[in-house]
Order: C-alpha cells, then structure tokens, then sequence
C-alpha cells in the first residue's frame, strides 16, 4: 500500500501507535497523549493520520518499527518460521490486548483459502479471545480440530473452548476431544485413548497443516492447579522435577524436554511435536510466562509466536 512520501517514517510510526491505542486498546485522546508524552492536539493529529493515510482498518496496518525489529531478533536467535510482536498499552491489565488480534488475522490467513486445511487450537484465555476475533465466514472446506479436552473436572464444557466457537463463527466443521485434559489416573488414560472417537481426533490433531497453542506457567496458582486438572501436591511435585511450562497438559522444563512422570503420566493430548515441519505458533504475552515461553523457543516446541513487545524485549536479552 502506498504511503505519502512527504510524512516522514517516524511520523507514521507515531501515527500507527497512536491509532492502534484509540482502536484497538479503546483510549481516548487525553489518555493517547498522555501515554506518548505528546499534547493534546498532537494526540488527535495522529490518530487522523493513520485515518488518512490508512493505517487503521480494523486492524493496525502499519509495522510498528520496533514491533517488527523484535519480531526479526526472536526469530533469529530461535529459529521461527514466522513471528508477530504486538505493541502494548502500558495501563492495560489485559492477557490477549493485541495478540488475540494478531493471532485472528494470521487464523484468517488460512481460513480464506479454498485449498481444505487442517487448524488445530489448543484452549484457554488467549485462544478464546482469538475465537472472538475471527471476522463470521463460511469455511465448510476446512477442519478445526481440538488438541486438548474440553470438558472440566466436573463433567462442565470447559469456558475456554476456542475450536467450538472458532467453528461457530466461521462455519466450518470442528472436532471437539470430549474429555478431561489430565485423566484421574494412568489406567484411565489409558482408556480414554483407547476410544475410537479419541483417537481419531488426536490423530487428526497431528496432522493439521497450523497449530495455535498457548503456553501455561508452572506455578502454585496456574490454571491447571485453578480449574481442578492437577492438585496443589501434584503442581508442587512438577514444580520441584525443574517444570517451566506447559503446552495442552504436557510439561516441560528450561530445555523444553518432558518431565517424566506426575501429572504426564496423565495427559490426555498427544504431547507437541519437537522441531514441527508445520507452523505451531504460540500465543501468550502474560508477565508470568516469561519462562515458559523461552523455554517452548529453546526446545524448538513452537516454531511460531506472537506476543507484544513487552514480552518481546525479555525474550531477547540474554539468560542471567
């Protein structure tokens, strides 16, 4: 797309940060302005420029400079096959604020092939978030199949469900696993995997031509510990084996290698696949994971991430 040569790039790039803080975060024009230390009347100035010069859509079309110089560090020092950084609002308490975004419009870039493609979700808040993001379509050509369960402890569907409502608003066929994501115990694991209907999903699951997964910490209040898959003892014990994170119930430590034993012996999803041939693209930007996510790049169990400069910064310093 062409730009007007006579404003200058920085000038844009201050244009598209201001515009993704009006449209995308929701501020006003006061609190613009007082997040870029500029005035007023600059702030409104801004946000008319990426109007003009079409930066805003309903999406930022615009690279942000540093967004795309962070983007290009992590994939060279991990090896990504493909990398978006999402500038943040440093108010916002959001987990998904951009990345959700992010992560639909690059969802959308298969969506709209008439090629049959094979999307794998896995579940929770960030994934939900990029569900809610999809623009409706009708996409019957393709398959959304779910990596890990969807159902609760308690027999309840699970609230972070993306396949289903992914499904929902695009209108294609989905293949929900309707099961817990950590069985009670190894024999009924076992089981579990046994059934025809499991297995055919998790095998479609392996097949899929795009993952997109998120990327669970490993501490005392994580949400396998919140929604009942794993108790306290168990997360203390994983916690204790050197666990940094989690992909679809499955841990991992700082090298990104399996622990062995506790709540693995138990999961019910097939575990990632090191050094995929396909695009397994992680989605988080939440503080807390920090770890998590540098050890997901460092064992090559995503080859894809999108998260927001925040994050982006401390992915790309060195270990201490």
């Amino acid at each position: 797309m062409s730009r007007n040569p006579e404003i200058p790039t920085h000038r844009l790039d201050d244009a598209a940060r201001a515009g993704w803080l009006y449209y995308v975060a929701g501020n006003t024009q006061d609190e613009i302005a007082r997040k870029m230390r500029i005035s007023r009347q600059s702030a409104q100035r801004l946000v008319a420029i990426a109007v003009s010069e079409k930066l805003v859509k309903v999406r930022i079309d615009h690279p942000i400079a540093r967004c795309m110089d962070l983007a290009e560090a992590l994939k060279d020092r991990f090896g990504l096959r493909y990398c978006e950084v999402t500038p943040s609002d440093p108010d916002s308490h959001s987990t998904t604020l951009g990345i959700a975004n992010a992560a639909a419009s690059e969802l959308e870039r298969y969506l709209v092939r008439k090629e049959p493609a094979v999307i794998a979700m896995g579940t929770g808040e960030e994934l939900r978030a990029t569900a809610e993001q999809l623009r409706p379509m009708v996409c019957p050509q393709h398959k959304l199949v779910s990596l890990v369960g969807n159902i609760a402890p308690d027999g309840s569907a699970s609230l972070f469900d993306a396949v289903s409502r992914a499904a929902e608003i695009v209108r294609a066929p989905h293949y929900p696993m309707p099961c817990s994501v950590i069985a009670p115990s190894k024999s009924e694991r076992e089981a579990i995997i046994s059934q025809r209907h499991i297995r055919q999903v998790i095998e479609l699951a392996q097949s899929a031509d795009v993952t997109f997964i998120g990327i669970g910490s490993m501490v005392e209040d994580a949400p396998l510990v919140r929604d009942g898959f794993a108790t306290l003892a168990e997360m203390r014990a994983m916690m204790a084996l050197g666990s940094a994170g989690e992909i679809t119930g499955w841990a991992y430590d700082d090298e990104g290698n399996f622990i062995k034993g506790v709540t693995n012996d138990r999961a019910i999803s097939a575990p990632p696949a090191r050094d995929s041939k396909r695009e397994v693209i992680g989605v988080s930007m939440e503080p807390g994971r920090h770890r998590a996510i540098r050890a997901a790049l460092k064992g090559r169990l995503i080859n894809g991430l999108i998260t927001n400069d925040v994050m982006a910064e401390k992915l790309t310093l060195p270990l201490k």
